[in-house]
Parts: structure tokens; sequence; C-alpha cells
């Protein structure tokens, strides 16, 4: 029997605009998209998944956009609610969690040899083969998870799965965008965000393209042979069946384990990712950008465009819909998504970051960002040296060279690099803000300068805190150290005190 409509029932986490929490069908969420702020999950997956899921259902009930004029028109007059709502009737029956023969998101056939626990759904809970800090659920003796939790979960898996090994299926790896950065432009209420993000496809390829709920389910002997194809479109890749899954209910109670195998491979083609962005490699050519530990705004020029087609499509978008409607310019972007070693997730994060406005009117600011985080690593060479020095001659104590390796791991557990980078990223999204259309660009690289003068000096005067109260040995090689940040102090001083020569000239 037929059961849990996604349509209809609450599963899509959500923040109203007056700031209470909700859960909504597809329908509402959708048809009273401009009454919410936007998607909300403790997980960054589930958010970036929802997402997806909601901008494939737009994609295939709006029929488009086609190109940037029916974009346009759609910001100007907002989602049209009964090209929507006529889109969802037409596929009621693909919506149902459960269902003989189209469970959605499943395959109805698949008996797996082993049932395995939810948990598999979620990078952020225990798996029966990975082990989560703080998470304290027995895959030995499961919980049951709602219906809800269990449609997100599936969306999430879709779209975040890295490579499992062995498979009752055919191993198909990781999804596309698994270890990517998901980048968002986030725009006043729910219904412009998704707006901003509903990239043009070419008709032909509207056409052809199909979501997940409108394929039939791929048949056992297809996913234990060659299950490999190519994307159709946008909506088919946001909502891929990386993973076959099939949900078992317990009593109506909830479910408690699933079936879980590979799914649909992805063939390689040259249709890229609207809400990545891409860089590229001597060897391996355009590769997506990821998290890493150093942090993703040390590269976020990456996010902004320029004329090598590589920024995030949505940016350029956003940009596009929003230059005669300053008023709706999306003043953030979210960057989601988690990090891996092969199988094993080591985080999963949400990143937020001020769009600046002068993207609107300044081509010119992606490669001035890029000089200022240019300099920020040019300074941090100096305190990279300075740790060195002081490493080196803490360990000799006068007597030998030490060994490579353990200056290298002396100087990761001193406390100056991470918290000049840590006081910076704070700084930075002050300079990102600061950049509007009527800004003055000289003001603003002056307050750069300062902002990486204060925070080497200040990251310095920890680390000299951290280890002051050390023998003479400590001491000596202390002050010796220090030479490589004097001089950085100087040169940054003699920078700022020519830019402050130079003003009085400029005005008059």
């Amino acid at each position: 029997m037929s059961r849990f409509n996604l349509i209809d029932e609450p599963w899509i986490p959500v923040r109203r605009k007056d700031g209470s929490f909700a859960e909504l069908g597809i329908k509402d969420v959708l048809l009273k998209a401009e009454e919410l702020s936007g998607i909300e999950d403790p997980s960054p997956l589930v958010v970036a998944s929802l997402y997806r899921f909601l901008l494939a259902v737009l994609y295939r009930a709006l029929e488009g956009p086609t190109d940037i004029d029916q974009a346009k028109a759609l910001f100007q007059e907002g989602l049209p609610s009964d090209k929507i709502d006529a889109y969802l009737e037409k596929w009621r029956d693909r919506f149902w969690l459960f269902d003989e023969k189209y469970p959605f998101g499943q395959i109805p056939d698949f008996e797996p040899k082993i049932w395995r626990a939810w948990t598999v759904l979620a990078a952020e809970s225990n798996a029966d083969n990975a082990k989560v800090l703080f998470d304290h659920e027995d895959v030995e003796n499961m919980s049951l998870i709602s219906e809800a939790k269990a449609a997100r979960g599936i969306l999430a898996t879709q779209t975040f799965s890295v490579s499992c090994g062995k498979s009752e299926l055919s191993h198909t790896g990781t999804s596309p965008s698994a270890t990517a950065a998901l980048i968002l432009p986030v725009g006043k209420n729910l219904s412009d965000t998704l707006l901003l993000s509903l990239v043009p496809q070419k008709r032909d390829v509207l056409i052809l393209d199909r979501a997940i709920w409108e394929r039939v389910p791929e048949t056992l002997e297809f996913l234990k042979g060659d299950a490999l194809r190519v994307p159709d479109g946008l909506a088919d890749r946001y909502t891929w069946r990386i993973r076959s899954i099939r949900l078992k209910a317990r009593d109506g109670l909830g479910i408690q384990t699933v079936a879980f195998a590979s799914g649909v491979k992805p063939s390689h083609s040259d249709q890229s990712d609207p809400m990545l962005a891409y860089r590229i490699d001597e060897k391996l050519g355009c590769l997506p950008r990821q998290f890493s530990e150093r942090g993703l705004w040390r590269d976020f020029d990456s996010l902004l465009p320029d004329d090598t087609g590589l920024c995030p499509q949505v940016i350029n978008h956003a940009i596009e819909l929003t230059r005669r409607h300053r008023d709706r310019f999306p003043g953030s972007i979210m960057a989601l998504g988690q990090s891996n070693n092969k199988a094993k997730i080591e985080y999963w994060r949400i990143e937020r970051y001020v769009l600046p406005e002068s993207v609107l009117g300044n081509g010119t600011i992606r490669a001035t960002i890029r000089g200022f985080l240019d300099l920020a690593v040019d300074v941090q060479k100096a305190l990279y040296s300075a740790s060195r020095q002081f490493a080196r001659d803490r360990l000799s104590r006068g007597e030998r060279e030490p060994a490579t390796g353990d200056i290298k791991a002396f100087v990761s557990q001193l406390p100056g690099t991470p918290a000049y980078w840590s006081i910076l990223e704070a700084r930075f999204q002050e300079i990102l803000h600061a950049y509007t259309l009527d800004a003055d660009p000289d003001a603003i690289e002056h307050q750069w300068l300062l902002c990486v003068r204060s925070a080497l000096k200040d990251a310095w005067q920890l680390q000299k805190n951290s280890v002051s109260g050390g023998d003479a040995w400590t001491l000596r090689a202390l002050v010796k150290a220090e030479a490589p940040i004097l001089r950085k102090l100087a040169e940054l001083s003699s920078k700022l005190k020519e830019y402050q020569t130079q003003q009085p000239e400029e005005n008059g």
C-alpha cells in the first residue's frame, strides 16, 4: 500500500521569515517560498541535497529556463504556482516513499543479502563500518527513524556518497559532487535563492532531461552489470542514483534498516555542475574545488567571475539576474560539502561568505581579491621562517643540527600560524563587505594592509607568550628568530606610509 507522499507530508526542514521552524512538503515549500528564509538542518549535506532536489523539481515543472531572458522573466514574476501545482499532481504517484512499483528514490525489488542499519544513509551518524565522535547510535541495536528523516537521508546519500568498496551490485564509486564544495548564492528568501541558482539549460537538453522520480527504476540486471550512462541534464544530475536503496519499515513505526548497494555510474561528459568552482590541474585537467584544512576562503577568488569560466555558474547567473535589481542582490554565499580521505569522511561543513556587491560592476574584483590573498601568504612566510628558525635553535641547543622532520613537527605545534589565519579570516569577511559599488578600492587596500600587519604582530606576540616562560636557550632562540618578523613589519609599515603620503596628492 502506498504511504507517505512527499508532496504533502511534512519532511523538508525550513526556517520561516519570522524566525520559526517548520517541516513542510514539496508543494508548500515551493508555493510558499517567498515566506521562507531557506532550508535549515543540522547537516550541511542534507541542506545541500535538498536545495539540489528542489532545483530539479523546478527544472522539470517549469520546463526551463532555456535562456537568460526566460530566467529574468521568472525572477521578475516569481515562481508560477499553477505550473508547479500541475506538475506535482501529474507525478504524484512517483512521490510515495513507500510504494510497490515506484517507491521514491528506491529500487522496489532489491532484496539484499544483508539489511544495513539506517545510519548508512547519513555520514554524520555511525555506520556499520565507521564511527563518528559524539554519535552514540548502536548499529547492532538500532533506533527507528521517521519517514521524513529517511527521505532526507536518501537525497543526502545520492549527493554525497563516496566509494563504498564491495557491493552486492556493480561498483559505481563516488558521487560526482561528493567531495566538491557546493556553492549557493543566498537570496532574501527561499524563492530568490532557488531562482538565483536556476541556471538556464539549452532547450534540446531540457527536453531529454529526467529527474529520478520520472524514470522507471533500474532493473537489478542492469545494476549488477555495467550500470553506466551519461547525465541527461541538470535535473538528472541533481537527483542521480549513485546508490541503490530500499527502505524497510517496521510495523508502520518508522525505518530501522535499509537495503544499500552501488547504483548507476555517471560516465564522463562535458557537462559541468553549475554549483561547483573548478581549477586546472597540470596532470588531471579540470577538477572541482574542494574543502581543505586551510579553508576555502583562502581561494575565495575562485568563486568570483573572470574570463576562465571556472567560477560557479550559479554566481554568474545571480549577478546577471540582479544587475537591475540591486535590492535582491545575494548578500552572501553558502559553501556546503565534506572532505574525505578515500572512503573515510573526515568532516562536513557549511561556510558562509559575503558576496562583494562590486562584482556587479567591477571586472577586476577577482584579481584584486587574489592579490590580497597572495599578500597574506607572503607575509605568513615571514612567520613560518621565524617559527622554523626558533624550532631549529631550540632543538639544537647549539650542539647539533636537528633532523628536518623534528623541526617540522615542532613548528606544527606552535600557535602562531593558526592564529594568523584565524585572525585574517574574520578580517577578510569585513573586506568583502566593504566592496560595495561605490566603495573606494584604495581605502580598502589600505585597510587590508593594516589587517595583515596587525595579524602578523598579534600572531607573533601570541607565539612569544606561549614559549617565553622557558629556559635561557628558549629565550635566546626566540630573540634570534624574531628578525624575519621585524623585517616584514617594517616592509608593511613602509607600504602604509607610502599610501598615506600619496593620499593628499590624489585628493589635491
